[in-house]
């Protein structure tokens, strides 16, 4: 089949106008030499500390019969999930430091954005599925074993991990099938689906509504189901007559309502908020908590703050040093 030179032409400048962005550049946390020495060292240390304390909390779940329980069950999936979530954002922003140019391809920062998203979308979930258990454990305590059986401890996980990656390609098939025939420069240190609709010279629409459903859905929609399960846990502790009953009940879910306010307050800040409210450099700043802290903090505060994960580990220093218990 022949095709006229007007035709031929049409199409020549349909893709002149239309060419695939190869590579994105990442701007980076700071185009300030000194600044990246400082913080090179430390977010390195965060990001070892991240692996080696959630790593080692895994393990510890998984080999000690005294944390063969729900809750232990789930905080090792949340490790599991923040090891994760850190590695598919931290080693990449680590290694521009060392970088002239900070470039992604655009099949890494896909691979990128929705590794990222599924570890994010199930730790919603995640959260959601530990306020249920402990509000199972503090408000019908006889039941707990029965209510909370291994079989559906593993379904929740599997759900969880399931809704999160479905939601994720959902998500980054569209925004990755937009035109990007512009600018290739990324306002933040990691592939975030905002600033990468932001680049596309094709209609976003369908793509933000998509961000804009997921993130009502399992954003708002997770937090409700954790609110209502505080509401209940409250109503119980109230009913509990002892003092000393009500403080041990309360112990029992301080850990998990601590990492959900660190959670969804900078998670909330971050994606929520209209990107006017705040300028460029907060919204950095508030990434890095949320990214890379908040996967290190999330382990710290449910075992400095748990008296049977701190027996467990004293156990384990006293056998790995030989001193009698």
């Amino acid at each position: 089949m022949f095709f006229s030179a007007d035709a031929q032409n049409r199409s020549m400048e349909r893709d002149r106008n239309h060419t695939s962005v190869a590579v994105f550049v990442l701007l980076g946390l700071s185009d300030d030499k000194e600044l990246q020495l400082i913080l090179f060292p430390v977010l390195l240390g965060i990001y070892l500390v991240t692996l080696i304390w959630n790593l080692g909390l895994i393990i510890l779940i998984r080999m000690d019969s005294h944390l063969r329980t729900p809750m232990y069950f789930f905080f090792s999936f949340l490790s599991f999930i923040d090891i994760s979530y850190s590695s598919s954002i931290t080693p990449r922003m680590l290694s521009d430091f060392l970088k002239v140019e900070q470039t992604i391809s655009f099949i890494a920062c896909a691979t990128q954005y929705f590794v990222g998203s599924w570890m994010g979308l199930s730790e919603c979930c995640l959260l959601a599925v530990m306020a249920y258990d402990r509000c199972v454990a503090i408000g019908s305590p006889l039941q707990y074993s029965s209510i909370m059986a291994p079989g559906l401890c593993q379904r929740m996980v599997a759900g969880a991990f399931g809704s999160g990656f479905l939601s994720s390609l959902v998500q980054t098939v569209p925004c990755f099938h937009l035109d990007f025939c512009g600018s290739n420069i990324i306002q933040h240190f990691f592939c975030d689906i905002p600033q990468i609709i932001s680049l596309s010279c094709s209609n976003p629409f369908i793509s933000q509504m998509i961000l804009f459903l997921v993130a009502m859905f399992f954003g708002i929609g997770s937090l409700l189901i954790i609110l209502l399960s505080y509401v209940f846990i409250a109503v119980s502790i109230l009913k509990i007559s002892s003092i000393k009953g009500s403080v041990k009940a309360f112990n029992t879910c301080s850990s998990h309502l601590a990492v959900v306010t660190l959670f969804y307050g900078t998670g909330l800040s971050v994606y929520m908020l209209p990107s006017s409210s705040h300028p460029k450099k907060q919204d950095k700043m508030l990434s890095v908590f949320y990214v890379i802290l908040i996967p290190m903090l999330n382990s710290l505060i449910y075992s400095l703050r748990n008296k049977e994960i701190k027996e467990v580990l004293k156990r384990g220093i006293k056998r790995a040093t030989h001193f009698p218990e």
